[in-house]
Formats: structure tokens, C-alpha cells, sequence
């Protein structure tokens, strides 16, 4: 199954996240299909840049985001809810 997530960049205490849509399978910080956006939750207010787009055209085809990625996609607008 194909999962939208988060991918962990960044320095140790200053995480900066990309949203990446990936095999369940991979290891979190792995192989992934295609990355679709970005979210840095060290900046106030928290900044998240989302290709409505692709996560949406993802969605279509099956993919589920996590419960996180969820929220930050109904945040930038890429999903109702």
C-alpha cells in the first residue's frame, strides 16, 4: 500500500519534515516515490507548503495519508474537512 507521510530532515532538535508519498513498506526516512511538499514546525507560525495537486491526484489512486499528514492537508487546503 502507498502511504503520503513525513520524511525527518534537519539537525537533531530542529526538525524539518518533507511530505513524501512512499511504500508502507520503506523505512521512514527511505526509498520514497515522489515528494509533494514540505512542513517546518521550528518556525511560528509552523510553515507547510503542500502540492494540492499531486496529494490530490495521489488520492485518487489510493494512496492514505498518515493521521499527521492529514491534518497538515486539510491545513494548507488539499483536502475538505
Amino acid at each position: 500500500m502507498v502511504k503520503i507521510r513525513l520524511k525527518r530532515m534537519g539537525m537533531k532538535k530542529h526538525p524539518f519534515y518533507r511530505i513524501v508519498v512512499a511504500d508502507e513498506r520503506s523505512p521512514r526516512d527511505g526509498r520514497f516515490i515522489e515528494e509533494i511538499g514540505y512542513y517546518n514546525p521550528m518556525k511560528q507560525p509552523a510553515d507547510i507548503k503542500v502540492d494540492n495537486e499531486k496529494a490530490a491526484e495521489w488520492m485518487k489512486k489510493g494512496a492514505q495519508p498518515t493521521d499527521t499528514v492529514r491534518v497538515l492537508l486539510k491545513k494548507s487546503g488539499a483536502i475538505e474537512g
